[in-house]
């Protein structure tokens, strides 16, 4: 079965945001990154100014998941606030991450193609003819 979560997007302010959000539902965050933590060589590398900033936290809610990164340095000239956020969908397989990410990327814009990554998932993220920010992606370790 696949699940759907909302990937919310901010320009420096990620960390204050998610605590915010704990301290009103409550919870323990399941994954907490910085841009840091990047392998070096990775294609997600940062400069030192940005290695404090959030990768990736996850804030379970029930039984779904709030999201949320920083903008890479990459993508601050398109960050604007109400476009700042995606649908993140936890697919059962990657091929059906395949299936899915080139059924919503037809007539859209691809921001990154589908690949596997150092964090262990096989992901893609793209921006639908409709201007939606999608992310599609399978957790590999879970095979």
């Amino acid at each position: 079965m696949n699940t759907i979560s909302i990937y919310l997007n901010f320009n420096g302010n990620c960390e204050d945001a998610f605590n915010f959000y704990k301290s009103i539902f409550g919870g323990e965050f399941s994954y907490f990154s910085r841009f840091g933590s990047v392998p070096e060589g990775d294609r997600y590398k940062v400069s030192d100014a940005y290695k404090n900033r959030v990768m990736h936290v996850a804030l379970p809610l029930g039984n779904s998941v709030l999201m949320g990164s920083d903008c890479h340095e990459d993508q601050v000239d398109s960050f604007i606030l109400g476009n700042n956020f995606s649908v993140s969908i936890t697919a059962d397989s990657k091929e059906e991450v395949d299936r899915i990410f080139k059924g919503l990327s037809y007539g859209g814009v691809v921001t990154m193609a589908v690949n596997s990554t150092f964090w262990g998932d096989y992901i893609g993220m793209l921006t639908d003819r409709f201007g939606v920010h999608w992310m599609a992606s399978f957790p590999e370790q879970q095979q």
